[in-house]
């Protein structure tokens, strides 16, 4: 008796662990799910529309990506001025990376923003110059933030206000490179730079 209800113990377990766990199709090879169970994912990445955000206000355009299902965002100064973006109700979009249409929902969204009162550049955003080597770049029309930035760290600056106004130039994404000392093209090495700026808005 007692082998005979530990086989028919042992059949019941069997027969419930098979009608629980999937089922090899022996046609085919394949493995099937329950009906309750949602295949598994092939990258495991969702994708969804992001949609054109392009002349929409920074904050609206943040708000509607993360509605959308992306939240990692990012943004910059499509001037090139390397402004931050500190109220983004005060920015508008110019572009957008990656462009509107199916993404994955973990990719970056970076938006290129000017003020709302200026106009997005023609050409695309303006890039910023590359980090200066022995040989000064032409750092003209640029901001005095991203002249320093593209200057090696040691340098030895020096920011003059070429107005005649003997003006502070205390936020230097708001002052534009008139001129430098070395000038464009001469060797760079290691010595004192001055730079000669103005306002944006203002002429050289």
């Amino acid at each position: 008796m007692r082998t005979r209800a530990t086989a028919a113990a042992a059949a019941l377990l069997l027969a419930a662990l098979t009608a629980c766990g999937p089922t090899t199709d022996t046609s085919t090879g394949s493995t099937k799910t329950a009906d309750n169970e949602a295949p598994a994912s092939d990258s495991g990445t969702e994708t969804a529309a992001l949609p054109n955000f392009v002349g929409k206000g920074l904050q609206s355009a943040q708000d509607e990506a993360q509605a959308a299902g992306f939240y990692t965002l990012d943004s910059h100064d499509a001037l090139g001025r390397g402004r931050m973006q500190a109220l983004d109700r005060n920015w508008k979009v110019c572009s957008q990376t990656p462009a509107p249409g199916n993404h994955p929902t973990n990719a970056t969204v970076d938006f290129g923003t000017v003020k709302i009162e200026e106009d997005c550049p023609a050409g695309g955003d303006q890039d910023e110059p590359e980090a200066a080597g022995g040989t000064m770049p032409n750092l003209k029309g640029k901001s005095v933030k991203i002249a320093r930035q593209t200057l090696d760290s040691s340098t030895s600056l020096t920011v003059k206000d070429s107005s005649g106004q003997d003006r502070m130039v205390l936020l230097e994404s708001n002052w534009q490179v008139c001129g430098t000392d070395p000038a464009a093209g001469n060797k760079l090495d290691g010595q004192p730079v001055t730079i000669s700026a103005v306002k944006f808005g203002e002429d050289c």
